[in-house]
């Protein structure tokens, strides 16, 4: 709800109208704060309350350097160290990616975008790279609904993300990492073009 701008930026968070929402109880719901809070995505204000952490797009170029290395890292490890497993559900990717056609709806192309990446991150097989990169990606994410309605060619973003998966498939970490670095950099120029 925070990344998809359901939770609106800003806005200050009750921690009873998400039990009744979620269907959890007190326990669950403080925790989950408390790990967001510490992605960032949640603020913190004693005696005030806690609040969706804003959506700063400055944080744009930053974001973008600290994903180019790491994701570009991450693709050349998971062409390195990925697994027969691993590689069984790259090629269902791949398919599906294939299978794309005409005119496909945001939702189904972010949740593909959001099983991609992770899935570049389990195959690197470092739980602390996976866990850096799925925080970065949230945030970034945050920045993509926030222009969504104005960014072009999200489709196109999405099915570029077939030569990541073939060169990972293929184990050419120089390819993967090449096409994570031209992933990264489309991203932030067309957010910026959009904004």
């Amino acid at each position: 709800m925070i990344i998809t701008l359901e939770l609106v930026p800003g806005s200050l968070i009750s921690e009873s109208v998400l039990m009744s929402k979620l269907g959890f109880g007190r326990t669950p719901i403080r925790e989950a704060l408390r790990s967001l809070a510490n992605e960032k995505l949640v603020e913190v204000y004693p005696r005030r309350g806690m609040f969706v952490s804003s959506v700063d797009v400055q944080n744009l170029s930053a974001l973008s350097e600290i994903r180019a290395v790491l994701e570009i890292k991450a693709a050349e490890l998971a062409a390195e160290r990925s697994t027969l497993a691993d590689h069984l559900v790259t090629k269902a990717l791949i398919a599906e990616i294939k299978g794309i056609k005409g005119d496909v709806d945001m939702a189904t192309l972010i949740g593909l975008d959001q099983r991609i990446h992770h899935h570049i991150y389990q195959c690197t097989h470092n739980e602390f790279l996976a866990a850096a990169l799925d925080n970065y990606y949230a945030h970034a994410l945050r920045i993509w609904f926030l222009a969504l309605d104005r960014v072009a060619g999200l489709t196109e973003a999405i099915i570029e993300h077939r030569a990541l998966l073939e060169a990972i498939s293929s184990s050419d970490s120089k390819a993967a990492g090449k096409a994570m670095r031209d992933h990264v950099e489309g991203f932030e120029t067309s957010i910026r073009k959009s904004l």
